[in-house]
């Protein structure tokens, strides 16, 4: 087991490729809170699941966009299941229109859940890690980060933030022995982009850009890459944003 013991913490982990990350990281080993904000039911269920496997997780609710909610979760994560050693910021908002056609809170709402939320969660977990002098801090960005889509703007450039949260906070802080780094997924089957998956010209469009042939990558997949990155195989990796993506990046 790579995780055997470790508590971790995954945000937006009720479903999709959270959810994937919560099963595969306590089938590794690891106490897992399964974060969300929207359906407290959902989280526990995935919790619940994962008990009946064998594993330990405990479902929370938490707006990570909410500075005084992110605090209370790091407090009662360490309270149920003990000092946090991995944290995955995961939770995320994708609302596609055309750039003129989105309000000031599609804008303010995306930016606070992708952006805003990763840096509090790491703002609230980084000082207990460097008093521990360990850590993994893991966010999913996207390769709309570092490649441009359209009728995205919002969800790009807040990915695009991501990226550089990586990059900046690995920089300060891997001397603390706390490893900061990201995974930007290629199209992946989640209920996040499940109006998309339903637009046959989009799936085959898509399935075009890589040289898989795929339009979409499963939730498992990602996982896959996460444990490596909370692992301690990456010991060495800092600030890296590990794209997994069906090769659309390579063409």
């Amino acid at each position: 087991m790579k995780l055997k013991d470790k508590v971790a913490i995954v945000t937006g982990g009720s479903q999709g490729i959270g959810e994937a990350i919560c099963r595969r990281f306590a089938k590794e080993g690891a106490k897992v809170a399964v974060v969300n904000a929207r359906s407290p039911k959902r989280g526990q269920a995935v919790a619940k699941a994962i008990a009946e496997e064998g594993g330990a997780a405990k479902a929370y609710r938490c707006d990570v966009s909410r500075k005084a909610q992110v605090q209370g979760l790091i407090t009662k994560v360490r309270r149920d299941l003990g000092p946090v050693d991995i944290l995955v910021g995961n939770a995320g908002v994708m609302i596609n229109k055309p750039m003129e056609a989105y309000s000031e809170r599609d804008w303010d709402v995306t930016i606070a859940v992708n952006l805003k939320g990763n840096f509090l969660l790491a703002q609230a977990v980084v000082p207990l890690m460097k008093k521990r002098k360990s850590g993994k801090i893991i966010f999913i960005s996207s390769i709309a980060g570092t490649h441009a889509f359209p009728n995205a703007l919002p969800y790009c450039a807040s990915k695009g933030g991501v990226h550089m949260l990586t990059r900046a906070l690995s920089a300060e802080i891997a001397k603390f022995g706390i490893n900061v780094n990201s995974i930007s997924p290629g199209n992946t089957a989640t209920p996040l982009n499940q109006h998309l998956q339903d637009n046959p010209e989009f799936v085959k469009l898509m399935a075009s850009y890589t040289p898989t042939g795929r339009a979409y990558i499963s939730v498992e997949e990602m996982a896959g890459a996460a444990v490596f990155l909370a692992s301690g195989d990456a010991s060495a990796v800092h600030g890296h944003d590990l794209v997994v993506d069906d090769g659309w990046c390579a063409m």
